[in-house]
């Protein structure tokens, strides 16, 4: 079994990656289909778990460095709930045992006995600002963010994931000793990253 694993900055194009990644190596691939099982466990709309595991959250639970989850006491809060549902999620996909590329979720973290290959996707302020804007632009006209908003939430969901990173891993954000590749993807067509990112990954995994 092979896992890989995509970090990504919001509006890098990590996603679109991972899946292009996940298709080029014919492996299953997981990203919404892991908050569409959360909404059909739970009863609840997909965009509203969405929103709930966006702000991430780990922090708000009394974890400690490598030891984050095994003696996690239960929280009846449905935030709580959703974050540890998402780690037993992962746990059951890798212990399916099929190849497969996972986005986000710190996946890369909850799964590294597994020995993930580990991607992080990055690119420039002005190539992520762009990317979101065309994806607004693709919306009905009255429910399409205007620059300024989509900017905020590039900076808010930033930060929430420096500050979990830092947790989880207690190495401070931007360290690359987390990750197997680090890639810029600010002025790159994402379909050509992805033949060298999947040899990348095999040499990694013959090594």
């Amino acid at each position: 079994m092979r896992i890989i694993t995509i970090s990504r900055q919001f509006g890098s194009g990590g996603r679109e990656l991972g899946k292009r990644l996940a298709d080029h190596l014919e492996w299953d691939y997981y990203d919404k289909e892991i908050i569409e099982t959360l909404a059909d466990e739970h009863g609840l709309d997909e965009a509203y778990v969405k929103r709930m595991l966006s702000n991430h959250g780990w922090h708000n639970l009394q974890l400690t460095y490598r030891n984050s989850f095994a003696h996690l006491t239960f929280d009846p809060g449905l935030k709580t709930q959703l974050l540890v549902r998402t780690r037993e999620i992962l746990q059951e996909i890798a212990e399916a045992g099929n190849n497969c590329v996972i986005v986000g979720r710190d996946a890369d973290i909850i799964l590294q006995e597994y020995h993930p290959f580990r991607i992080s996707v990055c690119a420039d302020l002005t190539s992520r600002l762009e990317r979101c804007m065309k994806h607004e632009n693709k919306k009905p006209e009255d429910q399409r963010l205007t620059e300024k908003m989509v900017l905020r939430n590039i900076r808010r969901i930033d930060r929430n994931r420096a500050r979990t990173r830092e947790i989880l891993t207690g190495k401070a954000h931007g360290d690359g000793s987390t990750f197997d590749l680090t890639i810029n993807a600010s002025s790159w067509d994402l379909k050509k990253l992805v033949p060298a990112t999947a040899e990348f990954a095999r040499q990694w995994f013959e090594q």
